[in-house]
């Protein structure tokens, strides 16, 4: 009798201690995984990823204490965004931060089962990451800031500030910016009512850039619209530079360019 009370007591012993080692250890870490599409030294990329942290921290999840971020920077270069975004999927985390539409699309091709939440995309329903803006559906919702329409108002601003203007280079580059078009629609609809040639200027590099620009400059009436996109925004310094080196009048998306010096 003892010895069949002893093996009834040592089961029950037995099947406890998993139970009691999983009390006493701590909620697991938590893994949320960025992807800025700025460079890691650019202030501006960094004031969003410190906004999130403390977003974070305001709900009460501290990063390094009960939440790990894994973000990764991607310098406007479309090829880091797609190898980062499978990188990031790779680890697994619980949650993931698009920055930009280049980010979120590459992460929309690596995962339909992580979350994603995204910021700064423009026309999440004209590219497909979502079905609506009332039901995104699937694994994926955010927040956009953009209205394509802006673009006539850009040519307008640019008419204001330089009415002499009569050719408009458009700057984007289109591994960054696939969304060009709904842009270049409204400018192309405005430039011709102000009776300004408008045009695209795709670019890849910074030396494409250059050249952009100062071939523009060869010949009298032009301007600059440096579109709403990843690349434009990474290599703004050189834009604001060659506008200012060729004294070229030109307008762009963000308040934090025209600090810069725009």
């Amino acid at each position: 009798m003892r010895r069949r009370r002893f093996i009834s007591l040592l089961g029950r012993a037995a099947a406890a201690w998993p139970l009691a080692a999983r009390a006493q250890q701590p909620n697991p870490m938590r893994r949320v995984a960025v992807l800025q599409t700025l460079a890691e030294s650019d202030l501006e990329g960094q004031s969003w990823v410190n906004a999130l942290k403390q977003g974070l921290a305001a709900l009460g999840w501290t990063d390094g204490l009960n939440i790990r971020l894994d973000v990764r920077w991607a310098g406007g270069e479309a090829n880091l965004i797609q190898r980062f975004a499978k990188e990031l999927v790779d680890l697994h985390p619980d949650v993931i931060v698009a920055v930009a539409t280049p980010s979120a699309m590459a992460f929309r091709r690596e995962t339909q089962t992580i979350p994603i939440v995204f910021t700064s995309v423009t026309d999440p329903v004209a590219q497909g990451l979502v079905e609506t803006l009332i039901r995104p559906g699937g694994n994926i919702t955010g927040f956009t800031i953009f209205e394509p329409e802006i673009g006539s108002k850009w040519m307008q601003v640019l008419k204001d500030i330089a009415p002499e203007t009569t050719r408009t280079a458009v700057i984007f580059n289109p591994d960054t910016a696939p969304y060009y078009r709904l842009y270049m629609s409204s400018i192309e609809a405005a430039g011709a009512f102000f009776a300004v040639k408008t045009f695209e200027a795709p670019v890849r590099s910074r030396v494409e850039i250059e050249a952009a620009i100062s071939g523009l400059a060869r010949e009298p009436a032009g301007a600059v619209i440096s579109m709403s996109d990843t690349f434009t925004v990474a290599h703004r310094d050189l834009i604001i530079a060659l506008a200012a080196q060729y004294r070229l009048p030109a307008v762009y998306p963000f308040r934090f360019e025209a600090i810069d010096g725009a």
